[in-house]
């Protein structure tokens, strides 16, 4: 059995991490990872990334990184299949919804900061353990993570490694949801987005929130401006006037 499962059904995708009850990561699974999420990007508007069993994934497998000590190729590798994979889930046009769900160690965590929407529900916990293991954190997490909670909140997440609850996960802003049934609000939020928001629209205001991130003020009215001009004569957009001005 594949350690990850991809199916698509009108433009809403989902990937599913199965590799029995903890989910560890090598290099097989991150290959097979990147490559459901290239798939998704050739068809889906929105995709939800989830994970079998009762945790979410504890990073990165323990016992395949004993088997690379002393490999300096075959750790390069796993190390850069996990850049890799952030590459690809930044890239996707769609929408990504990743639900966690028990234990989130790791890069598994790391993983999950590519995501475009972070629902979890309550049991979730998240550690970061790298430093204490002598090792670094990866998946552009250095840099994404103060984007998401702020510069001290990430550097308490990171530099400690303490063990956060699901609550204050969500207190300190990195969830948007924390769900008593994960998959139900999951599909009902791909549902909204395949139904109502054009999907046109939807890929280039994704791609303008990521350039944007640290451009300066007149360079994002720039870009926002080219934008939509370019929207300007869409279908979508000229079938709203067109509705609105005949009511």
């Amino acid at each position: 059995m594949d350690n990850v499962h991809y199916s698509s059904s009108d433009r809403i995708g989902e990937i599913i991490l199965q590799r029995g009850k903890h989910n560890p990561l090598d290099l097989e699974t991150l290959q097979q990872l990147i490559s459901a999420f290239e798939r998704s990007a050739e068809q889906d508007k929105c995709v939800l990334f989830k994970a079998s069993g009762p945790n979410f994934t504890v990073g990165a497998d323990i016992k395949y990184m004993h088997q690379l000590a002393g490999d300096t190729s075959g750790f390069s590798a796993f190390s850069a299949a996990f850049q890799q994979l952030t590459r690809v889930m930044l890239g996707h046009p769609g929408i990504i919804i990743i639900g966690l769900h028990g234990w989130v160690v790791g890069g598994g965590f790391e993983i999950s900061l590519s995501a475009d929407l972070r629902f979890a529900s309550p049991d979730t916990r998240i550690k970061l353990p790298e430093l204490s293991l002598g090792t670094m954190f990866s998946n552009a997490s250095t840099k994404l993570l103060p984007q998401i909670v702020g510069m001290g909140r990430a550097k308490e997440v990171m530099l400690l490694g303490q063990e956060l609850s699901a609550d204050r996960a969500l207190q300190i802003g990195l969830y948007n949801r924390l769900c008593d049934d994960l998959d139900a609000e999951m599909q009902a939020t791909a549902e909204l987005i395949a139904r109502e928001i054009d999907g046109k629209a939807l890929q280039l205001a994704k791609r303008l929130i990521h350039d944007n991130a640290e451009a300066t003020i007149e360079e994002t009215l720039h870009r926002e401006l080219e934008v939509m001009e370019e929207l300007s004569d869409h279908p979508a957009f000229l079938d709203t006037i067109r509705s609105f001005s005949e009511k």
